[in-house]
């Protein structure tokens, strides 16, 4: 569970992606030499904590170690903190360096690349099916115009929205087939929108943050994007 030179945006995807509640890894800090990031996933989001090798003992916030196992040990036990949502963090899944789907660092070269400002084109050639993002999003209403907490997932060519992160039926999944445009939206009240447009509707969703709505709307142009860019090779190859 030691990933070395693994980024931050990297760790949060990977244990975003496929990842659980108390999943976590340890890695280099690009801050100072004698520091490591102990990134750990809590319900929807990831936290990052120092932890500071002295030479001959580790060091988290008040209390030290002599060695990494007794602190995940102790940690097993005795919560981190408490996340934004109120959820105590416990370290529970190890989250190893070598996972058996090779396909899930391709997706997280994805998320890395649209994270540090590349182009779509840029991106990894060969979409990987395991381009996935998940999180709370806030909903308009279809009839009544309210809005509502939704926990979000996306997996392959589809957008799915739950009541929320515990649901195990989706309320709705979206099929990005059929899905012309995603973009940011200025129309509604709130700040950090963005709209889907399908056919029969376009779907108002907010993100907690700017940054947050910007990568929702750059992983869903992208899968667009691959998904027009399969049509196009599918009509090539039909009229050849």
């Amino acid at each position: 569970w030691y990933h070395d030179n693994l980024t931050r945006h990297a760790a949060e995807a990977l244990l975003l992606s496929n990842g659980q509640d108390g999943s976590y890894l340890l890695r280099k800090s690009n801050e100072r030499e004698d520091l490591y990031s102990l990134s750990v996933r809590g319900k929807d989001s990831v936290k990052h904590f120092h932890v500071e090798h002295t030479g001959t003992s580790f060091k988290f916030g008040f209390n030290e170690f002599s060695s990494l196992k007794e602190l995940v040990m102790h940690f097993a036990n005795q919560p981190l903190i408490g996340s934004e949502t109120g959820t105590l963090i416990v370290l529970k899944h190890p989250y190893p360096r070598q996972v058996e789907e090779p396909s899930i660092y391709e997706s997280v070269r994805v998320h890395t690349a649209m994270q540090t400002g590349r182009t779509e084109s840029d991106l990894v050639p060969n979409a990987p099916s395991l381009g996935t993002k998940e999180g709370y999003l806030v909903k308009q209403g279809k009839i009544v115009k309210n809005w509502k907490t939704r926990w979000f997932t996306l997996h392959r060519n589809e957008l799915k929205y739950f009541k929320d992160q515990t649901a195990t039926e989706p309320i709705r999944a979206l099929d990005l087939t059929e899905c012309s445009a995603v973009q940011f939206d200025y129309s509604q009240e709130r700040v950090n929108c963005f709209c889907l447009v399908f056919p029969l509707r376009t779907y108002y969703l907010c993100a907690k943050t700017g940054i947050e709505a910007d990568e929702w709307i750059k992983i869903l142009r992208w899968k667009l994007s691959q998904i027009r860019k399969q049509l196009e090779e599918r009509n090539a190859t039909l009229s050849s």
